[in-house]
């Protein structure tokens, strides 16, 4: 039987999925502005806030160059995977990708002789993107409409977790410019999705 401090140790990470829907032109703002949005509630280093506007949403921005180019690569390698997916599917039925942040805490392991340190996940948030492709204009009317609501849903998804959802934060330990490391990863293994659309 484990007692309470084994059992907190191997208790998962809280996951919060965001559903994201969006066209061809629009993918790569809307995936760029709510990673964004979870990083602005979820890094703990010094900032410079800004924000960005995307469809008719102004949503916050972090103004961090390493950030910034790891969000940019990842959307870059989304938005690809994509377009690759749609051309071999050729359906108007949306097509599917996910995405995953992840934020980790250095933890000491207890080892041998050695002071050892792991990473340890504490919090997951996993976009989950719809790929829609309108072929008339009334089609693309409706579909600018739901990407706007799945948008500002989002949103608000992110900053009411990210404001009530605080209990499993770890304490902030070190002194480093961002105390938590964190991975970007796209559809990430173990969610049945790897087989589907491929790792990347």
């Amino acid at each position: 039987m484990l007692d309470d401090t084994t059992a907190m140790d191997q208790r998962r990470a809280p996951e919060y999925i965001i559903e994201v829907f969006a066209d061809p032109s629009s993918v790569r703002d809307v995936v760029r502005g709510i990673l964004h949005t979870i990083f602005f509630h979820r890094f703990f280093s010094s900032i410079r806030p800004t924000s960005c506007d995307v469809l008719d949403l102004t949503l916050p921005q972090v103004k961090d160059e390493q950030l910034e180019t790891l969000i940019d690569q990842r959307t870059a390698a989304l938005v690809r995977q994509l377009d690759t997916s749609s051309d071999i599917s050729r359906q108007n039925s949306g097509v599917r990708g996910l995405m995953a942040v992840q934020f980790f805490e250095k933890k000491r392991r207890k080892a041998w002789f050695t002071k050892a340190e792991e990473e340890v996940c504490w919090e997951r948030w996993t976009l989950d993107i719809t790929l829609a492709t309108p072929r008339t204009e009334s089609e693309r009317a409706k579909v600018r409409k739901a990407m706007e609501n799945t948008l500002l849903k989002a949103a608000m998804k992110i900053v009411t977790t990210a404001n009530t959802e605080k209990d499993h934060i770890p304490p902030i330990t070190t002194s480093e410019a961002n105390p938590f490391p964190y991975i970007i990863t796209i559809n990430p293994k173990g969610d049945g999705w790897g087989t589907r659309m491929g790792i990347f």
